[in-house]
């Protein structure tokens, strides 16, 4: 098999050949078709997450083919195209894995983390953490951004509660993706991007925004609720004094800048400022069985495998409208063992 890989934080990834993996016991051996490149993929190569296993294959947008079942798996069959996401493992058993709320569990594992992802021709992954994606209108790179950045918006916008007005903050691959979902629910949307990023404005007022601005902006009218996917910490006081009273900010993103200091009157008021932590394997059954109901448009730019390097820069200078997707090939070029 072929993997970038991650030899150190704030390194460049570097193309390896390695041994096909075999899947233990409960896992799938998946032949990748696509892997999105996530900004958490970003965090974790530029060292702004705690250190994992190192060196590590980054991506936890994975979209494959069943190639080989480990013992004792029985829902998935050779051949069927299965998603990979973030969450790749919970203990079962700690208070919050009892409690339904198995995002938190206490000894989690994650793909492309702690342990090897999707920029890679094949992984293997727990059978329990992975879904079928049967029924799903889309081809395999249109897929891949829903493994993470479908989900995490999901599960941000559930947040949002029944808010009608709803700002986005960040114009990226989840955002693009939410204001499909909230307006399919009837809600409004508002777009906020960078200052003078015309092209992002226009691209969400396409897909449906009734306004679109800079994050510095004020928006024609109060929010009901602020979903922020950039991660910058500035966004939140920001956000704050663009929802009314009782509205809600939600930090859809694992990592974020420092929140600046703020004026108490922002906040009062029963403002909230809440956070999302992973997924949990319901939010994935839930907003699969969403995106087979209700078609959605993923907007996307399709790399080499090896060049995995040059789609986390384009993500990091904002060079994208939608999502990067990996998409595995022979390579001619040398590959170092």
């Amino acid at each position: 098999m072929q993997a970038m890989v991650l030899p150190q934080p704030g390194q460049p990834l570097v193309l390896q050949q390695r041994p096909d993996p075999r899947p233990a016991p409960g896992e799938l051996l998946l032949r990748v078709a696509a892997c999105g490149v996530c900004r958490t993929d970003l965090h974790v190569v530029d060292g702004e997450l705690p250190p994992g296993p190192l060196p590590i294959v980054p991506g936890h947008e994975i979209v494959g083919t069943v190639q080989a079942l480990g013992e004792g798996v029985e829902q998935f069959s050779l051949g069927q195209r299965v998603g990979v996401p973030w969450l790749a493992h919970t203990c079962g058993h700690c208070r919050y894995c009892a409690s339904g709320r198995e995002n938190l569990c206490d000894t989690p594992q994650f793909t492309g983390y702690s342990r090897d992802g999707g920029y890679a021709t094949h992984v293997v992954a727990d059978a329990q953490f992975c879904f079928a994606l049967d029924g799903i209108a889309l081809d395999d790179v249109a897929i891949a951004p829903l493994l993470c950045a479908g989900l995490i918006g999901w599960r941000t916008l559930a947040k949002a509660g029944d808010a009608d007005a709803i700002g986005l903050y960040g114009f990226g691959a989840a955002a693009h993706l939410v204001l499909q979902v909230a307006r399919a629910q009837g809600r409004r949307v508002f777009a906020f991007t960078r200052r003078g990023d015309t092209v992002a404005q226009d691209f969400a007022r396409q897909l449906g925004a009734v306004w679109a601005g800079g994050s510095d902006e004020t928006p024609p009218e109060p929010l009901d609720a602020a979903l922020i996917f950039a991660p910058v910490g500035a966004l939140v006081p920001q956000a704050l004094r663009a929802v009314h009273k009782g509205g809600r900010v939600v930090c859809g993103g694992i990592h974020m800048s420092d929140i600046p200091s703020f004026p108490y009157r922002w906040l009062w008021e029963e403002r909230e400022i809440v956070s999302v932590a992973n997924l949990t394997r319901q939010d994935a059954l839930d907003f699969l069985a969403f995106a087979r109901r209700v078609p959605l448009t993923t907007h996307t730019q399709r790399y080499p495998l090896a060049a995995a390097n040059e789609a986390l820069s384009d993500l990091r200078a904002g060079r994208l409208q939608g999502a990067a997707v990996l998409v595995p090939q022979v390579l001619s070029r040398s590959i170092s063992s």
